[in-house]
């Protein structure tokens, strides 16, 4: 963890881009392709994961609203998050590290400023959506741009509904480049479609405290990936805000942050790759820190588990699950929980019977189609694969060697890694790109290897 203070780091031409993301590499990381091997014994271990992306990037956010000092525990360093420190940097913010997961915030509304360059924020959808709309709070002008894949997703409902509520938003794609002229909310409702990203909302729902008046948030259609925005939620009101739920959409009351101790949890769909494995491997994996009452949507995941014919162990301070008999395939809706799915897919091949997957056309504007690239690779991997706009469905094959093209997205990588970690012939193409949210990933597949006296297949590959 770094002290950012200034504007230096942010990158203002596309020129810097490769130098800035160069500089978030883990120095564990694997510089190229790797090909995984197939653990010798099924694994009983602990696997620890890193703090929750989407809740240290909201705690950044509530924390730099909020009036004197923060104090956050738990947070997760990755390229994500990192990016969002720099742009709240250069908005004024000040942070200062207090240990290897700890960071202490000086915020307040009335100490934003506009950055005097562009913020640049890579392929990160939390880090551009909610300083979109923090932005409209900070008087003057911001501009938030990526790299190339970030050119292309989408962004034009945060655009729209920011004009609802007075402020001048420049976006000629309807994808980032984008650019906010800020200052005050004025206007007592917006309306946008649910159906596409929760991140929209959630984006709205911390900034509308700066309102001077309630703002009524309605929901078009049905809310995807709702448990995002019930943590938002609860993360407000931690923070001091006030959001009621109706049939509609959401009040956002007007309301004064204050600054708190803050822990974050460990990152449920990072824990959903120890999970699957403890359970496809028909071994043992405890995930400690993440509990019964936890605070992501995403600890559903051991419910589709389960469904699938595993055991799971929730207590108050860890998870564990297993799976003797093995895993059966299952017909499932994974719509409030889409970060997760190809961590199911992935896995699908060693499960026995057709799995398939409904209601995620949501999956289709991440970092990548990861619906089209899940269907790609598996049918690289030999599979029998059906797919439609919101679906997919595995039919186990035997595996044909492969390398996994990953998108530049983490979940590819992360979720062919496990299966690699099963069967032979796994390759994966680009093992950098876990970085974005999970820098240490490598090492903890690494330390499952050694757990059981084996030699870690990339053990002269890594960079530093």
């Amino acid at each position: 963890m770094r002290e950012f203070y200034g504007q230096s780091d942010v990158a203002a031409t596309s020129g810097r881009t490769h130098e800035l993301c160069a500089k978030l590499r883990s120095p564990m990381t694997p510089k190229g392709p790797i090909s995984l091997e197939p653990l010798r014994h099924a694994p009983d271990l602990s696997w620890r994961v890193p703090g929750s992306k989407s809740i240290t990037n909201r705690a950044l956010i509530l924390a730099a609203l909020a009036a004197g000092e923060s104090e956050l525990e738990g947070v997760l360093t990755s390229d994500d998050t990192e990016h969002m420190q720099r742009g709240l940097s250069a908005m004024g913010v000040r942070f200062e590290s207090t240990g290897p997961t700890g960071l202490k915030v000086q915020g307040g509304l009335e100490k934003l400023r506009a950055p005097t360059e562009s913020v640049f924020v890579g392929n990160s959808g939390t880090t551009v959506r909610f300083l979109t709309a923090l932005s409209a709070l900070v008087p003057g002008t911001t501009t938030l741009f990526g790299d190339e894949n970030m050119a292309k997703r989408p962004i034009a409902d945060l655009v729209e509904g920011l004009r609802q509520l007075g402020i001048d938003v420049v976006c000629p794609t309807g994808c980032p480049p984008i650019t906010v002229r800020g200052g005050s909310f004025n206007g007592k409702s917006v309306s946008m479609r649910g159906d596409r990203s929760s991140q929209y909302f959630s984006a709205l729902l911390m900034a509308l405290a700066g309102a001077p008046e309630p703002v009524h948030v309605q929901v078009e259609g049905s809310l995807v990936s709702r448990p995002y925005v019930e943590v938002t939620r609860r993360m407000v009101a931690a923070f001091g805000g006030k959001i009621e739920s109706d049939g509609t959409g959401f009040w956002v009351h007007p309301a004064r942050y204050v600054g708190q101790k803050y822990v974050i949890e460990p990152d449920a769909s990072s824990a959903s790759y120890p999970f699957a494995l403890g359970a496809a491997s028909g071994g043992k994996i405890t995930v400690p820190g993440l509990a019964e009452g936890a605070l992501q949507g995403d600890y559903a995941f051991l419910n589709v588990l389960e469904q699938a014919g595993a055991q799971v162990e929730r207590s108050s301070g860890a998870t564990t699950v297993s799976a003797p008999g093995g895993l059966r395939g299952i017909h499932v809706d994974m719509h409030n929980i889409s970060d997760t799915v190809m961590t199911l897919a992935a896995l699908a091949p060693t499960f026995t019977g057709r799995t398939t997957i409904v209601n995620v056309a949501n999956i289709r504007i991440k970092e990548t189609d990861r619906l089209i690239a899940t269907v790609n690779e598996l049918q690289r991997l030999g599979q029998k694969v059906e797919h439609g706009e919101d679906w997919l469905s595995i039919e186990p094959q035997p595996i044909r060697p492969a390398t996994i093209h990953c998108y530049d997205d983490h979940r590819m990588a992360m979720s062919f890694a496990m299966l690699g970690l099963l069967r032979p012939g796994i390759t994966i193409e680009d093992p950098s790109c876990v970085t974005k949210t999970y820098p240490t990933f490598w090492s903890d597949v690494a330390r499952a290897y050694r757990a059981q006296g084996q030699t870690v297949p990339w053990a002269e590959t890594v960079s530093g």
